[in-house]
């Protein structure tokens, strides 16, 4: 049997931070992990299952004494923000109403969406509902995110592939994904596709390059930097 563990999970403490940062006494754990989890479904349901659809790929959470915040990764920062801050607003007081605490809400815009797993999850969820030809789609996503920086990506979809009797695995992988690396930057999700013929599970890898290496190169940026304002003092 195979021995497999999440790619964040495994990371997490090494080179990944947790999603949820926050202690608490042993009393309140159970019902701060909770409400947690209540925070995820509805900001997810809101902005990913309804319309706007903002392309929320992450939710994280910090927590003080005094101060819930809510950190939302997306791709589509201004349907979450609304014209003039209207929709971040309602978003803050259906969440304070949720919670019953003071709670803020940041977005962190997603520069490359094409090579977030999630985002990739989604959408590959969303067109195999429209039953679209599920060889040609995982192609040219893999295609996609390799043009986009991916070093290597794989995607898999398991489950009654075009409404087929039987259910199957079907996988498209281009690229290396080093899996047992702790400083690779592994970027992990698991989808459900809701069909009328079924539920099918979509999983997508994305191996974004070393963690090492952009630490490195943010060091010769820096020292590129010095040397330019070293160079302009003579």
């Amino acid at each position: 049997m195979g021995q497999k563990t999440h790619p964040f999970g495994f990371r997490v403490g090494v080179t990944e931070a947790y999603r949820s940062r926050w202690y608490a006494p042993k009393a309140l754990f159970a019902e701060l992990l909770v409400e947690d989890y209540r925070i995820r479904r509805y900001v997810d349901k809101r902005l990913n299952r309804t319309p706007p659809f903002a392309a929320v790929s992450d939710i994280h959470i910090e927590r003080t004494r005094e101060e819930l915040t809510v950190i939302v990764q997306t791709a589509r920062p201004g349907l979450v923000i609304g014209p003039k801050g209207a929709e971040i607003d309602r978003l803050t007081q259906d969440l304070m109403a949720l919670t019953g605490r003071k709670v803020a809400v940041k977005i962190v815009e997603i520069k490359s969406p094409d090579t977030n797993a999630k985002l990739i999850g989604e959408a590959i969820a969303e067109q195999m509902k429209k039953r679209t030809n599920f060889r040609r789609l995982l192609k040219q996503r893999c295609e996609g995110a390799m043009q986009n920086g991916a070093k290597g990506v794989k995607i898999q979809v398991a489950g009654r592939l075009g409404g087929a009797e039987m259910s199957r695995k079907f996988e498209t992988r281009l690229g290396s994904i080093p899996l047992s690396t702790l400083q690779a930057n592994v970027d992990y999700a698991c989808v459900p596709s809701h069909t009328t013929y079924g539920t099918i599970g979509v999983k997508v890898w994305v191996y974004k390059g070393m963690f090492t290496d952009s630490e490195e190169e943010q060091l010769d940026s820096r020292a590129a930097g010095a040397r330019a304002r070293a160079r302009g003092r003579r």
